[in-house]
């Protein structure tokens, strides 16, 4: 059985993951997402758009999932919590636009030239999805064997 501790360092130490939100009808809604870990918080921090469906059923429903994948199938980390949503992006230097900027520096850098990145961030309507983790599940299995593809063979299957 993993640890929690383990379980957070394969969130903490990945950029990439699904979210799962839950959708207008109830049903989950899936999204590639990439993320940044602040182990100290305990809070992963998703930069998007206003306008996509992950940011309004979180705006209607704060409860969220991220997985996170290991190196192989069989590890993997869930993180559940509560995500709450910034302000959008308005005017360059705010506190959206400051916290955006430390989201895609983890990404991609430190934007040269910051006040290009704001006005980018504005015209988009960026946020940041704080979730706020709760609960880790997954699991850490050293190996195992992974079930054979199907064949594309007619005569096979």
């Amino acid at each position: 059985m993993a640890s929690e501790a383990e379980l957070w360092e394969l969130v903490a130490s990945g950029r990439e993951g699904i979210l799962a939100t839950i959708g207008r009808s109830g049903r989950p809604q899936l999204s590639n997402i990439l993320y940044v870990a602040d182990s100290a918080a305990r809070l992963v921090r998703i930069s998007t758009t206003a306008e996509r469906v992950k940011a309004c059923n979180l705006a209607r429903d704060p409860r969220a999932s991220l997985h996170a994948a290991g190196d192989d199938f069989w590890r993997f980390a869930v993180a559940e919590g509560t995500a709450t949503l910034s302000g959008v992006a308005a005017q360059p230097g705010d506190d959206a636009t400051r916290e955006l900027r430390a989201v895609h520096a983890a990404f991609y850098g430190d934007a040269p030239d910051e006040q290009a990145f704001f006005a980018e961030m504005i015209d988009a309507r960026r946020l940041v999805i704080r979730l706020q983790v709760e609960h880790l599940y997954g699991v850490m299995a050293t190996g195992g064997r992974r079930p054979d593809a199907p064949s594309s063979d007619p005569d096979q299957g």
